[in-house]
């Protein structure tokens, strides 16, 4: 056969299997998120299913040893791989409901029944080396030279189909099509091969692409995780990082959710700016200094800043100050400008960039810097180090406050008493809140030493006809106040077992149906 297109097919062929396995982590952390765990179940099943098909696609290719035996295969691998995110979409609606019901024995049993769903085409695929490998080597002294060839030829494929659709075509296609798209190009490649075998016999093939197509007609495009009850969807996005769902409610809330949608990472309406939530506790944060006024706050920085609600809050209360906010994906931000009220926030300087490589490319010195990057299990390690919040505190002014929001349970706080610790090593003082009918608490770390006396005497010395949102905040925060823990945790730059206690606290929480405290 001719090994140039057979070198084709090898490089199509690891260039598809890469490409499904990342659309397989986008598909599946819409419902399930995108979490280590997530990770570690989509790579390691992906592997073991091409290890059954590196063993199956030798013995195969003994039996057969024939180009048109291959190009069949791959005619059902890419058919199989166009059907997945039709046959999973009714799992994974299912799914969601159960995973925002924290649904433990739902959700897992519609993770394995989804991920079962790639078992067969990655099989498939993973015949494709070996079978090339029988068809490539004519003479045994040549085996080596030709086995290196298929090989490296495949990881090409790979790296394309890495990159391309991680950064390029999930962003602008979506999950769907990105899989309908490599699907197709690996069965092109098929038919052509198996023409090339047969003649015009390979044709018969066709009714695989028709039948693809009318289920993609057939299956309505509605969103994924259906609206709360009462609520409409406005918009759904995929993104490089993220799938992103807006809601709006009967009251005119605008809510923004990512992923399996645990959680609201920003609120909006258009006249109400105090919403009872984590979001109000960051305007707090500079009364934790002595005789400190709202007109002494000038400036913010929030690292993590979503669809931009801290900053919105803050413009309300504290007039147009300087404010940047930094968040890693900019469809986000476009969802903040058009649904969330960004484009009335002519201070703020929204930049979309990693946070701490955001935090040490800024210029001058900030008031207040609020990290709200921490919604377990999507802790980004590198932000919770001692050097991290070194350089936080360089970047702070000499009565500056860090405020970060911390997940935890009912009954573990493991993670808060680590970054408590973590605190301690960069700054005066540390205090800590539980936010109310949450599973949040927020620190304050403060450059002066501070006590809560502090923060007490500032909310009985502000007007609260002047600053009503303010007044009310600060109370609850008064309130709020809780005793620290302890820990011998310590995150470094060099060590940061923060996978490990996230992992556990989050299986923790959702075996024990922690959810039901807040019902």
């Amino acid at each position: 056969m001719n090994r140039a297109f057979l070198y084709l097919t090898v490089f199509t062929g690891g260039m598809s299997t890469l490409a499904i396995e990342l659309s397989a982590s986008r598909l599946l952390g819409a419902v399930f998120g995108t979490s280590n765990l997530i990770w570690a179940n989509v790579i390691g099943l992906i592997l073991l299913y091409l290890t059954v098909g590196y063993f199956v696609g030798g013995r195969w290719a003994d039996r057969s040893p024939y180009a048109h035996t291959l190009y069949r295969i791959l005619l059902w691998a890419s058919f199989l791989s166009a059907l997945i995110p039709l046959m999973a979409r009714p799992i994974l609606s299912a799914a969601a409901a159960a995973v925002v019901q924290a649904e433990a024995g739902v959700a897992l049993g519609s993770f394995v029944a989804t991920i079962a769903l790639f078992a067969v085409p990655i099989t498939l695929l993973g015949t494709v080396s070996p079978f090339a490998i029988k068809l490539g080597v004519q003479r045994v002294e040549d085996a080596g030279r030709v086995s290196g060839a298929i090989y490296a030829i495949s990881t090409m494929g790979s790296l394309l189909g890495t990159f391309l659709p991680t950064l390029f075509i999930l962003p602008e296609l979506g999950t769907t099509a990105t899989f309908v798209l490599f699907a197709g190009i690996l069965y092109a490649v098929a038919l052509v091969g198996l023409i090339s075998q047969v003649g015009l016999r390979a044709l018969m093939w066709l009714w695989m692409p028709v039948v693809v197509v009318i289920l993609l007609m057939a299956f309505p495009r509605t969103p994924l995780r259906a609206a709360a009850e009462g609520s409409v969807v406005l918009e759904e996005r995929e993104t490089a990082y993220n799938y992103i769902q807006v809601q709006e409610d009967a009251q005119g809330y605008r809510l923004l959710s990512l992923n399996e949608g645990q959680g609201v990472h920003s609120i909006y309406h258009p006249t109400i700016y105090g919403y009872a939530g984590t979001w109000d506790y960051f305007l707090s944060a500079p009364f934790f200094n002595a005789g400190m006024t709202p007109s002494e706050v000038d400036s913010l920085m929030v690292i993590g800043l979503a669809a931009g609600t801290i900053p919105r809050q803050y413009q309300h209360v504290f007039g147009d100050i300087r404010m940047v906010g930094i968040e890693i994906d900019p469809g986000i931000i476009e969802m903040g400008y058009d649904w969330f009220g960004l484009d009335e926030l002519p201070t703020l300087q929204a930049i979309a960039e990693d946070g701490r490589l955001g935090l040490n490319q800024q210029q001058g010195l900030f008031d207040v810097i609020a990290v709200d990057a921490y919604k377990p299990p999507y802790i980004p390690w590198h932000m919770t180090t001692v050097e991290f919040f070194g350089e936080v505190r360089a970047k702070l002014t000499d009565e500056g406050v860090l405020a970060i929001n911390v997940g935890r349970t009912p009954t573990d706080r493991r993670l808060v008493n680590a970054l408590t610790h973590v605190l301690q090593q960069n700054f005066a003082t540390v205090h800590a809140i539980d936010v109310p009918r949450s599973f949040n608490t927020i620190l304050y770390a403060t450059v002066q030493p501070t006590t809560p006396v502090m923060l007490a005497e500032n909310l009985n010395g502000l007007d609260s006809g002047a600053y009503p949102l303010l007044s009310d905040v600060m109370s609850s925060t008064v309130s709020s106040l809780v005793p620290l823990g302890t820990s011998d945790v310590l995150f470094t730059d060099d060590h940061a077992p923060l996978e490990t206690m996230v992992d556990s606290l989050v299986l923790n929480f959702l075996l024990a149906g922690e959810l039901e405290s807040l019902r």
